[in-house]
């Protein structure tokens, strides 16, 4: 009895199991992910803050943590569709494959800009089902984390009332921190601005910034001298105020840009981890707002 009582007490000792296995694309859905999941959620993320997206290898490593999942959460709308298919199907994981529980894409939550009338990919990397740069719109983070609950929840049903508080304590934070962001942001509106991808117009819708150049020719190409001096001359009769790029991307064609125009860069983190100061979801905005405004001022 004494032995059974020992060994009853060790297991009450154990710290409780994570629920959910959930491996996460990109580290925005990671840090939503863990929001909604808190310690009955273990989140991987495949790639960090200062890596492109769209150009990422599918490593053994990334392989084996996919082979464990219970849930994928990815963005869609292709920007992982040159690493995730193969990962997927060299995980040999029927769970998280694309139309079963275990995927979740977070642009099918939310209203897609820039749709193409049609796909063609001699003009570089055009996304068909739309910009899939969602994150960069603290909006859509309400729509994706909701539905992420709920697919969290049907996965780990013992779990779900854990989830669904966890999510009406992020949301209720979350939506006063938009308010908050609008009200200091409210000097951006209509500013001009150059992009070096078009990586924004989610933030753009937001902010009501106002896009006059895009320094890359085509999505995903680098951009000459020639072409950058070209683009200057055309952005005269509008001129923008700054020029803005993600914390990823090279940074010759910016600055290049910037200093034939006579305006700052701004590189915003653009996601989690994209700088020290956006260490989570809260921090990356306060990041993007405060940089913009350093900017203009």
């Amino acid at each position: 009895m004494r032995i059974l009582l020992l060994l009853l007490a060790s297991l009450l000792a154990l710290p409780a199991q994570a629920g959910l296995k959930i491996f996460a694309t990109v580290p925005e859905w990671g840090a939503l992910a863990r929001e909604i999941g808190g310690d009955k959620a273990e989140v991987f993320v495949a790639t960090s803050g200062l890596q492109d997206p769209h150009h990422i290898q599918a490593r053994p490593s990334l392989i084996a943590r996919a082979r464990s999942a219970d849930l994928l959460v990815a963005t869609g709308a292709e920007l992982e569709i040159g690493w995730l298919p193969l990962v997927q199907r060299e995980s040999g994981n029927a769970h998280i494959q694309a139309g079963q529980t275990g995927y979740f894409e977070a642009a099918r939550q939310v209203a897609m800009r820039e749709l193409p009338a049609r796909v063609d990919r001699a003009e570089g990397d055009v996304h068909a089902g739309g910009n899939p740069h969602i994150q960069t719109d603290p909006r859509n983070f309400l729509l994706v984390g909701a539905a992420l609950t709920e697919r969290m929840a049907t996965l780990a049903p013992a779990d779900a009332a854990t989830y669904r508080a966890n999510w009406q304590v992020f949301a209720t934070r979350w939506r006063a921190a938009i308010s908050r962001w609008e009200k200091q942001a409210a000097p951006l509106r209509g500013l001009p601005i150059a992009v070096q991808h078009k990586a924004f117009p989610y933030l753009e819708d937001w902010l009501g910034l106002k896009t006059v150049a895009v320094l890359e020719p085509k999505p995903g190409v680098e951009p000459s001298v020639a072409y950058l001096g070209k683009l200057l001359a055309q952005a005269a009769a509008t001129p923008p105020r700054l020029v803005l790029r993600a914390a990823y991307q090279s940074p010759q064609a910016a600055a290049w840009f910037a200093r034939a125009a006579r305006v700052p860069v701004v590189v915003v983190p653009f996601t989690v981890g994209g700088s020290e100061q956006a260490q989570d979801l809260f921090g990356l905005f306060d990041d993007t707002v405060e940089r913009l405004l350093a900017a203009v001022k």
